[in-house]
């Protein structure tokens, strides 16, 4: 690209998009790359402090911006997922379902730290809604070398940076524990949460049974609806230290895999996940759950639903960001709760 006076520049090709910006009104693109450029527009490009321009010159060893941000959108876009029009040298991915976003964050890394190029993404491990913007890129010059775009991809990778993970509408099996409910001293306030939070995500109880606090009944519930085929058996209360508290040995004797039975986050931190042999979820869920608005059974559910198996060691780096505030106002989970660095 060459740089010009605007009141030479007639004829010419317009390298980039120039942007307005009126406050509180507009910001969008007044002329776009490849314009040419007439008389006539000489006295807008000025009254938007261009008093400057680039024009485009061919040059076989640099890339448009637009091009390069292009080659960035194509190291990022998994299945699920569809690009912007470039606007402003800019492209972003959108959703085309409800998911689990995950991102490779140490190959991002790798890719912004080359610079002079950017790829901006929603944190990963959170759910996402259809049309939700996943992320942004765009290079910081006009051009850019090819061969820092070659350097880009070779940091990259060969799988996209980005993955959208859709949400399975699970069929699951919700076990009420507790002497004070089976008995019929309390209501159960806990399953219409529980109940309500799965809607969320198009889930079905196909099965409920409130039992006492006797971890044989609890195991025989949970197997029955294991055998029944539930896809996820979710139990709730009993998960204390308390001498009643039987819901983990019941969970234990299911013969399931326990991955972790607490978590560093709170509320949360009597949570309890577990597997069986052929990879169903079973969780404990302690009774925070039922009054906190958002707990480690949020941050858990996403990754649950799309089908990914949770670690013991990513339970334990949820300890960094792992500190619900219980802002008066919940704006989860576009706030830091999870979202450790």
């Amino acid at each position: 690209m060459k740089l010009i006076k605007t009141e030479d520049a007639v004829g010419q090709v317009l390298c980039h998009d120039i942007t307005q910006i009126v406050r509180g009104v507009t910001k969008d693109a007044v002329f776009r790359k490849g314009h040419i450029i007439r008389p006539e527009d000489i006295p807008i490009l000025l009254s938007v402090g261009k008093e400057h321009i680039y024009i485009w010159e061919n040059n076989e060893n640099m890339l448009h911006e637009n091009d390069a941000a292009d080659i960035l959108r194509g190291l990022c876009q998994g299945p699920g997922m569809h690009a912007t029009p470039p606007k402003e040298g800019k492209i972003e991915l959108v959703a085309d379902v409800d998911g689990l976003l995950l991102v490779d964050v140490e190959r991002l890394r790798r890719v912004n730290a080359l610079g002079e190029m950017m790829i901006a993404t929603r944190s990963s491990g959170f759910p996402v809604k259809k049309g939700d913007k996943l992320c942004g890129t765009r290079v910081i010059p006009l051009v850019i070398e090819k061969a820092k775009m070659e350097a880009a991809r070779e940091a990259a990778g060969t799988q996209p940076l980005l993955q959208l993970l859709p949400f399975r509408p699970l069929r699951y099996g919700l076990v009420t524990t507790g002497s004070e409910v089976y008995h019929g001293r309390i209501q159960d306030t806990f399953s219409p949460v529980i109940q309500e939070k799965m809607a969320e995500y198009g889930c079905q109880t196909g099965w409920h049974q409130i039992v006492g606090d006797d971890n044989r009944q609890i195991t025989s519930a949970i197997n029955e609806m294991l055998a029944e085929g539930a896809q996820l058996i979710l139990c709730t209360g009993g998960m204390s230290v308390d001498a009643d508290d039987r819901t983990p040995l019941a969970i234990r004797n299911t013969g399931a895999q326990v991955v972790s039975y607490g978590a560093p986050v709170l509320p949360g931190a009597m949570f309890l996940l577990a597997y069986t042999a052929d990879g169903r979820p079973i969780c404990g869920l302690p009774g925070c759950v039922m009054y906190a608005k958002r707990t480690i059974f949020d941050l858990v559910l996403p990754f649950l639903l799309a089908g990914v198996p949770v670690t013991a060691d990513q339970l334990a780096g949820l300890g960094h960001g792992g500190l619900c505030l219980n802002c008066a106002e919940c704006r989860f989970p576009n706030c830091m709760f999870g979202k450790g660095v």
